[in-house]
């Protein structure tokens, strides 16, 4: 009898020490670089009845004028026939989000946008002389909608499916007075407009691995649009690739380092009332392109106390490579500041 119950015992002692094991080799968030930089969307799920709650801002700015690779002048791009040429173009947006783990495998999400436009151009006369204007545009943007199912969390790496559906809330009728209309406003330009106009399809893949001090991560997503919107035109497909290096300093810091690689396609169909000789954001031949970004951030996360599970992230970036489809703006920095709470 005593023999059968030292060989319970013994059995009961691996078993728990098998389970301990395990759950030490599991990937985990609940680390300041369990997060990847606060810019990346979908990187993490969460378990079963898991909330978590996020607000995103991110600032983009463009400044001057590419052609391809290479700077051109507004005046140069004035000679290509175009009327008016944009200077620079400051864009703001706030995101709000939720997660919610369905089952220890399947994380539902949800996200809405607010985006704030702002842009600087400039006018040639028939005289020769140029004239500065401006625009601007804002308002709530497409609603997302999505899932995340895990396929695999073992020895601390993990490998999850993303899968979303862009709702085309965002109006397509942003207006505003130019010195051509005034004092009436016209329907503003592509990059001016809120929201896509059709439903989208973004499908992903996503990585992720830990050390002790150290992760790492790798996301590739692609963005497919369906069909051509109410002006007869729809945004270019997007493909990008998400890489980032993150190291853990203490338990509640860390700091990262992100690499990402973009291709965007043109705009398919043209909008009956813009005349894309009269700027070059109207012009469908002036959009998509490559370009290769880089990133600076860190993550603070409170691991206990009366602020438990609180994350901020921040986030600098800058292209490392650009090459737009024909004319149009240089990007510039983008910061990026956001906090998480789970529950």
């Amino acid at each position: 009898m005593k023999n059968k119950l030292m060989i319970v015992a013994i059995s009961l002692i691996a078993m728990v020490n098998t389970y301990a094991q395990e759950k030490e080799n599991l990937w985990k968030a609940g680390r300041p670089d369990g997060h990847a930089p606060i810019s990346v969307m979908g990187d993490h799920y969460h378990g079963k009845g898991d909330v978590m709650f996020s607000y995103r801002y991110m600032r983009m700015n463009m400044e001057g004028l590419l052609d391809g690779t290479s700077d051109i002048s507004n005046t140069a791009a004035h000679n290509r026939g175009y009327m008016v040429t944009p200077l620079n173009m400051p864009m703001d947006m706030h995101m709000i989000g939720v997660m919610y783990g369905v089952t220890d495998k399947i994380t539902v999400m949800a996200m809405a946008m607010y985006m704030q436009n702002e842009m600087d151009l400039q006018m040639r006369m028939p005289t020769g002389m140029t004239n500065q204007f401006a625009t601007a545009s804002s308002g709530f943007g497409d609603i997302k909608i999505g899932a995340l199912y895990k396929f695999i969390n073992k020895d601390r790496q993990s490998l999850h499916a993303n899968v979303s559906l862009s709702i085309p809330t965002g109006t397509l009728e942003a207006k505003d007075v130019t010195p051509m209309s005034a004092p009436n406003e016209i329907q503003l330009p592509y990059p001016m407009q809120i929201g896509s106009g059709t439903f989208d399809a973004e499908l992903g893949l996503t990585y992720l691995g830990q050390t002790n001090n150290f992760s790492w991560g790798t996301q590739l997503k692609g963005l497919y649009r369906f069909g051509r919107n109410d002006f007869d035109y729809s945004l270019g497909n997007r493909y990008n690739l998400n890489s980032w290096f993150a190291y853990k300093t203490t338990d509640w810091l860390s700091f990262s380092a992100r690499g990402e690689v973009v291709a965007e396609e043109r705009i398919n169909g043209a909008n009956p009332n813009l005349n894309p000789m009269m700027v070059t954001t109207a012009d469908t031949f002036n959009s998509g392109g490559k370009y290769i970004n880089g990133g600076l951030g860190f993550n603070i996360y409170i691991p206990e106390g009366r602020f438990k599970n609180v994350r901020f992230g921040f986030e600098y970036a800058q292209p490392l490579f650009q090459e737009p489809n024909g004319i149009q703006l240089e990007r510039r920095e983008t910061l990026t500041f956001g906090l998480q709470y789970s529950l």
